[in-house]
């Protein structure tokens, strides 16, 4: 900006305030985007850079029939501010650079000691006897040890009062648990533990606790124990009593009430950040979307209500209702800790995606207030156990509520006080644009880019014990992936047509459906991605009257499970058939898993008794006797959703195959899918499949089968280094769809046209980043190269004059030194107030003079050497906390010289007095060593001004490849770009566009210049 420019920022609001000098041509023109209602200067771009968001800009298409401005987003200018803010981040990373070493070094020291601080703990645990576990028992549920991970867990529990046991599923994390909470107990570092988990497996967790510690004091909470009549007991219960553990669902844990005193604390903390950022928005004026402003005050509405509520109840409280903080739970161990991410959060990014929502659960919500009262108790972070195999479901976002449940206190420290401080930080945000069905270009922006990952994952470690199966050394099967393609049927050929025409032009009739609602064009994207799933599970997902056909995925599916089911017949081997879409429901018409087992029974004679839906169990006991009937063989077959079939089902002893008639959004998803098969106890794949459980994912090509699979792949990679510490990387790229935006529309096209475009731009735009990161490394070097040139130049230049002066100062000292016979030179010096030449009494008057002398800091004149002046200089110095006058001799010529550090020899006169003839003829060596110096400057300014003279020799190259993608993108953009309204209409109606009409399409379409 060619101006000084000052920003201070406030950590409470989370808002950064900024200020120049002056406005200079750069921040009034250069760096000026003009809006239709109003300007934007560099000032104003600089802010959204600090706070990594983009102006809302608005512009007018007409007026209504009221005469009010018809406002649509200014998709240009939105871009070009982008542009800018980028251009002002890059300024800034350059000006970092230009930096001297110093500033740049006290800057790093900084940020280290903030975030760079984390070091991944190694808890051994081995040393652990547990005194009261009781391996017979344990040996009855078929554990027959205590791996090494689990002692090692249970320790890093211990040490740190609470963290993440991030083990993956079948690892043993519910022994964990159990040893974990009597080991606290024991040893008395909690009073009353707590095991919350799903209710699927909390009976088995009791029975695993009474099994391992059979004297222990457990409460374990019934059905019954939570009616409305048994409440109130049972809570008084659990607070008058000592027990050793507490054990209940998670759905048991919501229904007790929380300290009211403490919610009120943490709801009015929300409250005021809210108002805080309200007050933010509301000074930046038109400069904020109505959305952000709506959004941030719907949630003051909300919060002011639950703040309402809880007054209420902390005033009709009656002396029977007790609360959480009142049982004297000093430690939650929350099994399947997952269930609980959904936590509020406050943001002023109204308009990302990939975020969730930022009002979070009510069940969530519950989980804060338990462990805030407990650390509130404690006086520290942590108070609680998250256990999980997949504590980070889809994205990296999720990790900040993992903090701000477990780590509030550190998150403090690093000023983190909220989801946009930490989003800052550690995540880039993109700004995607794609075509809308009305051919203009909309925005899109999320958080993709993660950055300081190693100190992220730091972070993370320093608290949890990671472990996957193979660290384990779980005795179980390998996973053997199969990616089975179908190649698609005429019909869903010309549906994947009629999906392309429908995300070119919104036209939902060519869907069978009836034309889109204004909330549904904004929603086109989501619409048509659904749609491609359901296209590519079956085509009777979108009209029952289609026909059955023999290659379509329910046909494939069912082939390959009867191949398995008579390869595996001897063995009674099991199969696991998952699908998130066409699942069963009774009586509901026609759906995919009725399909394929009317399949299996008809064509490849399987008796139906054999294969079951878990939507069939309507009881606990129900969905038991199923498991039993998996895990004895008399069920082969068991289908299932997700969130039905993929946690709490251990029916894994005959399992041989899993199949994924869809993939799932999230890698956690896939990863518990999985575990159904995957896991120790599988007798059958360990003795007669080498081992191996095959799943088989169905992908139909032209579809989005392929694209999910592999992009959950990435995300569970990225997961999976971040949590070992594996990534080499500092920066990742999460991708960029998900279930609630669907998919960018260019690579929704070019995936169900099979347009191969899209894979060399992405080949492109990795060789791009590659060379531009080179690039960058070389202009760094270039930078640190020509300020050591400057620096070394001037070093050279000073000690040259150094030189010059010292030794003038010895060639006058020759010519006026005296010596004796022997040739040692004579000490002619001379004292004030001393007329002897004896060196004995005027090294004694010296002595005096460095006891008694006082000077203030001046150098004072005490005498004479040959003509060069003898002067002493008194300085205050501190020496074990006390303060004492030290004076320093000096003799001097051009320059001050001294001997021991002007220190006299306060032992021997002879000594003292003979300082200063020392002092003069150390002057050679001195020289010596300057010269020493500038002969090795001497060889390394050519090699500086060398390197700082060089250029890049690739910039050719680079520009080269950013003009192939360039015109790539607009090859692109032309194919995909959805048509003017006149060549949508005549193509709706069957017409034959001509090539004049095209040409207009063409000329007509806008493109974003990196769209």
């Amino acid at each position: 900006f060619d101006t000084e420019v000052k920003i201070a920022y406030s950590a409470s609001m989370d808002e950064f305030s900024v200020a120049c000098g002056y406005r200079t041509m750069k921040i009034t023109d250069e760096f000026l985007v003009k809006g239709y209602y109003r300007n934007y200067d560099g000032m104003h771009l600089l802010k959204h850079a600090l706070h990594n968001t983009c102006p809302d800009m608005m512009k007018s298409i007409g007026k209504d029939e009221h005469g009010n401005d018809i406002k649509v987003r200014d998709s240009e200018g939105i871009q070009l501010a982008n542009a800018k803010i980028d251009e002002i981040r890059n300024g800034f990373s350059e000006w970092l650079e230009e930096q001297s070493p110093q500033f740049k070094e006290r800057l790093t020291t900084m940020y280290n000691r903030k975030f760079n601080c984390f070091v991944r703990p190694k808890y051994d645990g081995s040393h652990q006897t547990f005194p009261d576990l009781n391996l017979k028992g344990l040996a009855s549920r078929g554990i027959k040890s205590v791996y090494p991970s689990q002692m090692d867990c249970v320790w890093m529990l211990k040490q740190n009062g609470g963290g993440i046991c991030d083990h993956e599923v079948g690892t043993g994390k519910t022994l964990i648990m159990c040893i974990a909470a009597h080991e606290m107990k024991r040893l008395k570092l909690a009073h009353k533990p707590m095991i919350i988990g799903l209710k699927a497996n909390v009976a088995e967790i009791a029975a695993t606790y009474q099994a391992a510690y059979p004297n222990a004091r457990i409460l374990y909470a019934s059905e019954k124990d939570f009616s409305t009549a048994n409440r109130v007991r049972f809570f008084n219960n659990i607070k008058n009593n000592d027990y050793d553990c507490v054990i209940m669902s998670h759905d048991q844990f919501g229904k007790i009430p929380q300290s009211p005193e403490l919610q009120q604390r943490i709801l009015q903390a929300e409250l005021d950040t809210v108002e805080e950022n309200l007050e933010v928005l509301r000074q930046q004026g038109k400069n904020v979307s109505r959305a952000m402003l709506k959004g941030l005050e719907k949630r003051k509405h909300n919060l002011e209500a639950k703040l309402e509520k809880v007054e209420h109840a902390i005033k009709s409280r009656t002396d029977d209702v007790v609360d959480f903080k009142q049982m004297g739970i000093d430690h939650i161990f929350i099994d399947e800790s997952h269930q609980f991410k959904n936590l509020t959060f406050n943001t002023r990014h109204d308009r990302v995606a990939g975020l969730g929502n930022s009002e979070g659960s009510q069940k969530a919500l519950n989980m804060l207030f338990a462990i805030r009262t407990i650390q509130e108790r404690t006086g520290r972070d942590l108070g609680a156990t998250f256990l999980s195999g997949t504590t980070i479901s889809n994205s990296l976002t999720e990790l900040y509520l993992l903090f701000k449940y477990l780590r509030p206190k550190e998150l403090e420290r690093q000023d983190i006080r909220c989801f946009d401080a930490w989003a800052a930080i550690f995540a880039k945000k993109t700004t995607d644009f794609e075509f809308n069905v009305t051919n203009n270009v909309v925005q899109k922006e999320r958080f993709r880019y993660f950055i300081k990952v190693p100190e992220l994952a730091a972070f993370y470690n320093e608290i949890t014990d990671y472990r996957t199966a193979e660290d384990v050394g779980v005795d179980r099967p390998n996973k053997n992936e199969i990616l089975h393609h179908i190649p698609p049927t005429p019909e869903q050929e010309d549906f994947i047509q009629k999906l392309m025409q429908f995300a070119k032009t919104g036209d939902a009739t060519l869907l069978g459906r009836l034309p889109l609602s204004e909330t549904e064009e904004k929603a086109k994207m989501l619409i048509a991605t659904d749609y491609a799933r359901k296209m590519a599970l079956d085509m009777r997902m979108i009209d029952p009257h289609y026909e059955d056909h023999p290659d379509n995925k329910a046909s494939h599916c069912a082939k390959m499970i009867a191949e398995y089911y008579q390869k595996y017949d001897a063995q009674k081997g099991t199969q696991f058939v998952f699908s998130d879409l066409g699942t069963y429901q009774p009586g509901d018409g026609w759906n995919v898993y009725s399909e394929i087992k009317r399949k299996l029974t008809e064509d490849y004679g399987i008796p139906p008794s054999e294969v079951r839906f878990i939507q069939e169990c309507k009881t606990d006991k129900a969905r038991k006797a199923v498991i039993d009937a998996m895990n004895a063989g008399t069920v082969r077959v068991l289908f299932g959703s997700t969130s039905m079939l993929g946690t709490g089902v251990n029916a894994q002893k005959r399992c041989v195959a899993i199949h994924h008639l869809d993939t799932p959004w999230r890698p956690s998803d896939l990863q518990q899918r999985d575990g159904r098969g995957v896991r120790a106890g599988n007798e059958i794949a360990k003795h007669f499949a080498g081992n191996n459980v095959d799943v088989i994912i169905y992908a139909v090509e032209k579809s989005l089968d392929s694209y999910k699979f592999n992009l959950l792949h990435c995300k569970q990679t990225f997961i999976s280094q971040l949590k070992s510490g594996a990534m080499g990387a500092r920066t990742i790229d999460e991708g960029a769809v998900d279930e609630k935006s669907g998919m960018n529309f260019s690579e929704y096209m070019a995936l169900l046209s099979g347009n191969t475009d899209l894979l060399d731009k992405a080949k492109l735009e990795k060789r791009i980043a590659s060379l531009e990161g080179e690039r960058k490394s070389f202009n760094k070097g270039k930078r640190d190269s020509e300020f050591k040139l400057e620096s070394k130049t001037g070093e050279l230049r000073n000690n040259t004059a150094f030189i010059d002066a010292m030794t003038e100062d010895w060639n006058r000292f020759l010519s006026v030194a005296q010596t004796d016979r022997e040739g040692n030179r004579l000490n002619i010096i001379k004292v004030d107030g001393v007329d002897s030449a004896d060196e004995k009494v005027i090294g004694k008057r010296l002595q005096e003079i460095a006891k008694n002398a006082t000077t203030g800091g001046l150098y004072t004149q005490v005498g004479e050497l040959y003509g060069f002046p003898i002067k002493v200089v008194s300085e205050r110095i501190l020496k074990e906390g006390l303060e004492f006058t030290d004076n320093r001799f000096v003799v001097e010529g051009n320059y001050k010289y001294t001997y021991n550090n002007g220190h006299l020899a306060m032992a021997d006169p002879m000594a003292a007095a003979r300082n200063f003839l020392n002092a003069m003829e150390r002057i050679p060596s001195i020289i010596d060593q300057y010269k020493a110096k500038n002969e090795v400057l001497e060889r390394e300014i050519p090699q500086l001004q060398e390197i700082a003279g060089k250029v890049w020799k690739k910039e050719d190259e680079l520009k080269q490849l950013k003009s192939e993608l360039a015109a790539l993108d607009r090859k692109i953009q032309l194919e995909l770009a959805p048509p003017t309204p006149e060549v949508a209409e005549k193509e709706k109606e069957g017409q034959q566009v001509k090539p004049e009409a095209e040409d207009v399409r063409n000329r007509q379409a806008q493109y974003p210049e990196n769209a």
